[in-house]
């Protein structure tokens, strides 16, 4: 029902910046509560950021508060992810993943029904 694809990874040095973007397929994604994960090598899969689909509002680990805005732009059918100041413990694989008609900011990775492939973000010291 809905397909997700990430890009926008690569390689930065720390205090650099990167966006990640998500383009989602699908007829349901203006009503998918739309996040973002990562998972370093070893290490669970961890929330990062969440934005609704009711009022647009978001969420984010502790972590990145400050540093990472999400967004979405409905239109196109896609989330973004803009991060700033990255630091080395910031690299890892980025998901995006979506969860069907949860107008609430569903933070454990077990309430997500779709999941994109990944894009690296990896932060040199």
């Amino acid at each position: 029902q809905v397909q997700l694809v990430e890009s926008g990874g690569g390689l930065v040095q720390t205090g650099g910046s990167l966006r990640l973007s998500c383009a989602a397929s699908g007829r349901t994604f203006s009503r998918c509560a739309m996040g973002w994960f990562r998972q370093a090598p070893g290490k669970e899969r961890e929330f990062v950021a969440v934005i609704s689909w009711r009022d647009g509002r978001t969420y984010y680990a502790d972590s990145v508060k400050g540093r990472f805005t999400i967004s979405r732009d409905n239109a196109k059918n896609t989330v973004y992810l803009q991060m700033n100041s990255l630091k080395p413990e910031d690299t890892a694989v980025y998901y995006c993943a979506a969860d069907r008609n949860n107008p609430g900011l569903p933070k454990g990775r077990n309430e997500y029904d779709y999941w994109g492939q990944g894009t690296q973000v990896t932060v040199s010291s």
